[in-house]
């Protein structure tokens, strides 16, 4: 999954999409052969606080552009209690994309004192589509699509994780 910031610059976004449209498309298998063996980022807990209790995963955190443009893209699965959780380091609008993103995600817009902003269910894999977080988010949350509705998470649940307790 690629994310785009609008505090990305217009360089580097072009920079990024144009190395992305020079890739032939038959050599996207290779490449998704060697982001699989990239090493495994470890994960941290994170409980959503819903109106049905609490749901805990394991996410990988994203703290910088390298990891947050990266993303999820060539995985061809992610555990059922597992997440991605993209920290943007300041509150700003965020889009994200499914460019190379082989698996349909719930993303979760997620404000600063770790409330839900916005859920995007059911996202399309390998969509260049923009899903904006249609306000200023600190992190995006990214679950397997159809997460979001089994677990009832909604606008207004609280995220527990450390990267909240400082907003709070």
């Amino acid at each position: 999954m690629i994310c785009v910031s609008r505090a990305v610059s217009t360089a580097a976004l072009r920079l990024a999409l144009a190395g992305a449209c020079l890739v032939p498309t038959m050599a996207a298998p290779a490449a998704a052969q060697t982001v699989a063996k990239a090493p495994a980022v470890p994960t941290e807990p994170l409980t959503i606080a819903t109106q049905g209790g609490p749901k805990r995963f394991a996410v990988e955190v994203m703290r910088d552009d390298a990891g947050r443009s990266r993303g999820l893209m060539f995985r061809r699965h992610m555990a059922a209690d597992h997440g991605m959780l993209f920290d943007f380091e300041r509150v700003q609008p965020v889009t994200m994309w499914m460019k190379n993103t082989y698996l349909s995600l719930d993303m979760v817009f997620i404000r600063a004192d770790g409330t839900v902003a916005r859920v995007a269910a059911d996202t399309e894999p390998l969509s260049t589509a923009i899903i904006p977080s249609n306000e200023p988010v600190l992190a995006v949350l990214e679950l397997n699509a159809g997460t979001a509705a089994r677990a009832g998470i909604k606008p207004g649940d609280r995220i527990e994780h450390p990267l909240f307790a400082k907003a709070r």
